[in-house]
């Protein structure tokens, strides 16, 4: 029963009803008289499941059909309401959200509300109807439509053109700039300041400003004409509610949904066009505008004026206080740039980056390359030669991002630094000369910033070492897995600038890395609040391009001292792996020991907190394993860690992670439906399911895949075949994109002699050219692991 008032019943359809001994449901389909304008219908389902029933058999039903409307009718709100017993639906549809948390009889919650919107109801406890023996439920609704969720935003935009291009081009080709040189009398920060400065205006100048205020359920293809037709509409219901008269009104909703339909096929048009152009970005933010995807808004409060003073001061919390440390002066720095380097440069930079505190945008770089790339070569080898870098490029503006959805404290944001796009492409010029100048064989675990390495191959590494170990007797694996607070933060410059000439590089090139990373200015901006500037002598900047090399640098000589450990690193995520053979801990507890020792010799702060161990023990007769201390205080075991996106258990199952990658992928499949629901050809259906939902399934898949139970490959191939109907072409299975991917990354390993696993493919005797010596495996778990599987592949090729 439908009360009239919310929905007249003209706008009631059924769309199916079910019963079994298992489970009994009718569904239906309503057009409320009022609805929020994201949602397009309404669709209602009741649902009785039995004590007795089968609830794997009910479920299995139902998520047949919710799947089936939610193709057919993927803009519609779903309610899923009844008595569920012992039922779950988040089981088998994560993406649902339920709603009552109160218990409904004899202490258990046997009544479910469900819904695909987060906040739908608030649930309130009622006694029971009658001689029910189940208490009622009260659900006041809590949803917020999306006009409402968010404030109108009003942005100052600058309204770039081909003319605006032109017209700096030109200005910039009549300056003379050998004037700032003259001026400047050799100061670098005079020179790079009053250039600088002079760009700034002249951008100023040149280019308009435009304000744009943008809402929050706003749709491309809505203009002015559509807008004009939505008021006529309005004006043509009250008149009719007046008169009595509605004709008006049916004509106008009439021309109202002809003029919305054809502007949803233009723009369908339009972004099909820009897949076929090759223009992606513009596709993308069409498909963007389609599914109604945005990111998740920053929860940082931009009304609390002292919050930027106050992350200022935490994120610089590991300063000393100290005078910046100063060298002996050396030769001049051997390294120079030509025209035709900062040219190429400047001409690389993504014109859509944000720009940095001197206002200059990576188009103007971009775009009058041929213009400034004179100027700019003059300014880099000035700084070079005098091993000092210009403190207007050292500058940064800190924006805090949060690291996870609800914000506590204030290590809840993660310091993200917005610098000169100028000092970005100084900084590229300078990684890419220090890159290659380095050996190739520096810190071979090392599985970040290299080329031909990847969080695959770190995985991969990590498993095999502990399954060959495990394929032996009386063995486990212990695997510590190391956090630290703010990594990047902590570098001693004056340390890692030793370290540095160690690794030969030129003296006069260290000063300059060591001016690079000292006398920094920094404020944080929250909103439009801006706190007080700090100088940092201590730790490199998120968000610079050398940052992360520098790093990587600092920490190489972080290495297993002992033959049955390895420390494995993928950036600052570093894991101890201890081979351990008749109990005997040894070496493994020394390894922390010394991992500690090296932390504090190098001022790497240890977050025992965040820091886990996990111990991989197959052997039939359980054995308790006293903890590991750091600083005093005991390491949390754990059974399931998150190693680089992928969850490891204990027990080498991959139950965890495959659940996780379902529920993900089924969240993306309702965009999906949507594009579909819009009208994109099965092409770009297609693509959009390649990049966003084969790849969640298919992330780090040669690691884990082949150990796979039989039970997460078909929940895995679920999501595939969902995805098949809605795009309706064929899609890869995964055991062949499984099987591919192994073959692929084996050819490239083989090719480059310095990773780590190359050792493993030993070619056999030139009489078999093309085979490799199969690895020894014992067990399945060894056998249907990466290394084996890839050797298996090659051979059957040949």
């Amino acid at each position: 029963m439908i009360n009239e008032t919310w929905c007249d019943h003209n706008n009631i359809q059924e769309l199916k009803s079910f019963c079994s001994p298992d489970i009994e449901f009718i569904t239906i389909k309503c057009r409320p008289h009022y609805l929020p304008r994201e949602f397009s219908s309404i669709i209602i389902t009741a649902v009785y499941i039995p004590p007795q029933a089968d609830t794997s058999t009910a479920l299995k039903e139902i998520h047949r059909t919710l799947c089936k409307l939610e193709t057919t009718y993927p803009e519609a709100a779903f309610i899923v309401a009844g008595d569920f017993n012992k039922a779950n639906l988040r089981t088998r549809l994560p993406k649902f959200y339920q709603h009552i948390q109160c218990a409904t009889r004899a202490g258990k919650i046997l009544d479910h509300c469900y819904s695909n919107f987060r906040d739908a109801y608030k649930a309130i406890l009622r006694p029971p109807f009658g001689k029910s023996d189940h208490d009622s439920i009260l659900l006041l609704p809590a949803y917020k439509q999306k006009l409402k969720q968010e404030t109108p935003v009003l942005r100052s935009v600058q309204r770039w053109s081909d003319q605006s291009d032109s017209m700096l081009q030109d200005c910039f080709e009549h300056v003379d700039w050998d004037m700032f040189r003259i001026a400047s009398d050799n100061n670098i920060d005079v020179y790079a300041d009053s250039v600088s400065e002079f760009i700034s205006k002249c951008i100023g100048d040149v280019v308009p400003i435009a304000n744009i205020k943008t809402f929050p359920n706003q749709k491309p293809w809505i203009d002015g004409s559509i807008r004009a037709k939505l008021k006529a509409r309005t004006t043509a219901f009250n008149q009719g509610k007046a008169t009595g008269n509605m004709f008006e009104y049916k004509q106008c909703s009439y021309s109202l949904r002809k003029a919305i339909k054809q502007a949803k096929r233009q723009y369908r048009d339009k972004v099909e066009s820009q897949f076929n152009g090759s223009d992606t970005r513009g596709m993308w933010q069409g498909l963007q505008s389609i599914t109604d995807y945005k990111k998740k808004a920053s929860p940082v409060a931009d009304h609390d004026v002292l919050l930027p003073d106050k992350l200022n001061n935490f994120f610089a919390r590991f300063e000393d206080n100290t005078v910046p440390p100063t060298r002996p002066a050396t030769k001049t720095c051997g390294l120079t740039f030509t025209a035709a380097n900062v040219r190429k440069t400047f001409k690389c930079v993504n014109p859509r980056k944000a720009a940095g505190p001197d206002g200059i945008p990576g188009r103007v770089l971009r775009a009058c390359a041929d213009q400034l790339a004179g100027v700019f070569t003059d300014i880099f080898n000035q700084s070079l030669s005098q091993s000092a870098v210009p403190t207007c490029f050292k500058r940064a503006t800190i924006v805090p991002v949060p690291k996870k959805a609800k914000v506590t404290e204030l290590n809840d944001y993660r310091p993200v630094a917005l610098t000169s796009v100028i000092m970005k492409c100084f900084e590229r010029l300078v990684k890419d000369h220090i890159t290659s100048i380095l050996p190739d064989t520096l810190d071979p675990l090392q599985f970040a910033y290299r080329p031909n390495r990847s969080t695959d191959d770190a995985i991969a590494i990590t498993l095999h070492t502990a399954l060959t170990h495990l394929d032996k007797r009386n063995t486990y694996v212990r695997m510590l897995f190391i956090d630290y607070s703010s990594a990047f933060n902590t570098i001693v410059p004056s340390k890692l600038v030793i370290k540095l000439e160690t690794l030969g590089l030129d003296p006069a090139l260290c000063n300059w890395v060591l001016d690079f990373l000292t006398g920094r200015s920094q404020v944080v901006r929250v909103g439009n609040n801006i706190s007080t500037p700090l100088i940092l002598n201590t730790g490199a900047p998120q968000g610079c391009v050398l940052s992360p090399l520098l790093y990587s640098l600092f920490t190489h000589d972080c290495v297993a001292k002992h033959a049955s450990n390895s420390i494995i690193k993928f950036a600052d995520d570093t894991t101890v792996v201890g081979l351990i053979t008749n109990n005997d801990e040894t070496a493994y507890r020394e390894e922390v020991r010394a991992l500690g020792v090296w932390c504090q010799e190098n001022n790497l702060s240890l977050n025992v907190s965040k820091t886990k161990e996990m111990i991989v023990d197959f052997r039939k007769q359980e054995r308790e394993h006293p903890p590991i201390h750091i600083e005093g205080t005991v390491v949390e075991k754990v059974e399931s860690f998150k190693f680089l996106g992928v969850h490891i258990t204990d027990k080498l199952n991959w139950s965890t992670h495959t659940d996780s990658v379902v529920k993900k992928a089924q969240q993306r499949l309702f965009n999906l439906r949507r594009l579909k629901k819009f009208g994109l050809s099965p092409k770009s259906l297609t693509n959009f399911y390649r990049c966003t939902i084969e790849s969640i399934l298919s992330g780090c898949i040669t690691a884990w895949y082949g150990n796979c139970s039989a039970h997460n490959r078909k929940a895995l191939q679920r999501v595939v075949r969902t995805a098949q109907r809605i795009t309706g072409g064929k899609l890869p299975a995964l055991q062949d994109t499984y099987t591919t991917r192994c073959h692929r990354k084996a050819k490239k390993i083989i090719k480059d002699n310095n990773h780590p696993s190359h050792c493993l493919f030993t070619p056999l005797s030139s009489r078999r050219r093309g085979q490799y010596r199969c690895i020894k495996a014992g067990t399945e778990r060894l056998k249907n692991s990466f290394y084996l599987k890839a050797i298996r592949l090659l051979n059957s090729h040949h």
